[in-house]
């Protein structure tokens, strides 16, 4: 195995892992807001993930962010930090967490064509075969469930998936020069004091009531979602190219929906079982093709 070949595998590998990472995020977003406020929500996990980027941070004596890479950084601010999270939390008051994962389906369409307009990758046209066959699976499978929609959740999940795949391609691009998981560490610290200040404006008059497990979800979405799942994802994205590591997503809904049938006590049919076979194969066909 050559040494381009070995890195490829490794960006594959982490792409896995950080998928699997964020696999829980809408479930448990779903169960968050069902107590707390979308806007709290958000604001918070972003706050907690961002004290503990500080700390990462200063441990390991990174080196601050040249200027011209500030303006990339709040790009993926906007897009994953602040965005798709928000955005996600206030769908989910109109939507069931098994109808937002169908979007999900659309999200490597959404991170390829920006990681070509952000990152200048062009991979073979039979690429996008394989990259919109699955996502139409995914999507397909969903919708055939007979899942209701909330036109006002659909719209918002929409322009959550646009900018979490902008964010997606910009950090990816980023990582090869910053680190993977210094982008999204500084990325955080950028955005840490307006969020924390927004925490302190939206704390709720009372946590009385709260649940533990929406205390779970919050810690869930805080560390794995909002941190921890972006140093493998944006290393993986780095080191096997934004288009081609970015189809591992459309293997996320598919463990979305397992987590909601075992959170939510959601029914995982023969149906999923046999689409997540499709999927697999067009992941396969777009790891070949990509370049």
């Amino acid at each position: 195995m050559t040494k381009i070949q070995e890195n490829i595998t490794q960006g594959w590998i982490n792409g896995l892992i950080g998928v699997i990472l964020f696999s829980g995020s809408l479930p448990a977003t779903r169960i968050a807001v069902l107590e707390l406020d979308p806007v709290f929500l958000t604001v918070v996990r972003a706050t907690i993930a961002g004290i503990l980027a500080v700390v990462t941070l200063f441990i390991f004596k990174e080196k601050k962010p040249s200027k011209s890479q500030i303006g990339s950084l709040l790009i993926v601010s906007l897009g994953v930090v602040v965005g798709f999270p928000l955005l996600t939390a206030l769908a989910l008051q109109y939507i069931t967490s098994a109808h937002s994962i169908v979007f999900l389906g659309i999200l490597p369409v959404a991170t390829a064509v920006f990681g070509i307009i952000r990152g200048g990758e062009r991979p073979k046209p039979i690429f996008w075969l394989f990259s919109i066959l699955g996502s139409l699976l995914v999507i397909g499978y969903a919708v055939a469930q007979g899942l209701t929609a909330s036109p006002i959740g659909d719209l918002l999940m929409i322009a959550a998936i646009l900018l979490c795949g902008l964010g997606y391609a910009e950090g990816a691009k980023l990582s090869k020069s910053l680190g993977g998981w210094q982008v999204i560490s500084w990325a955080l610290v950028l955005s840490l004091p307006l969020m924390l200040l927004l925490s302190v404006v939206y704390w709720p008059s009372t946590l009385e009531g709260i649940s533990t497990s929406a205390w779970v979800s919050l810690a869930y979405v805080s560390l794995f979602s909002m941190f921890i799942g972006f140093i493998f994802w944006y290393k993986g994205l780095a080191q096997g190219g934004i288009a081609t590591i970015g189809q591992l997503q459309l293997l996320q809904p598919l463990f979305g929906l397992a987590l909601a049938g075992l959170l939510l006590k959601e029914e995982v049919s023969i149906g999923m079982i046999i689409v997540t076979f499709f999927v697999i194969l067009c992941v396969a066909g777009t790891k070949k093709f990509a370049k």
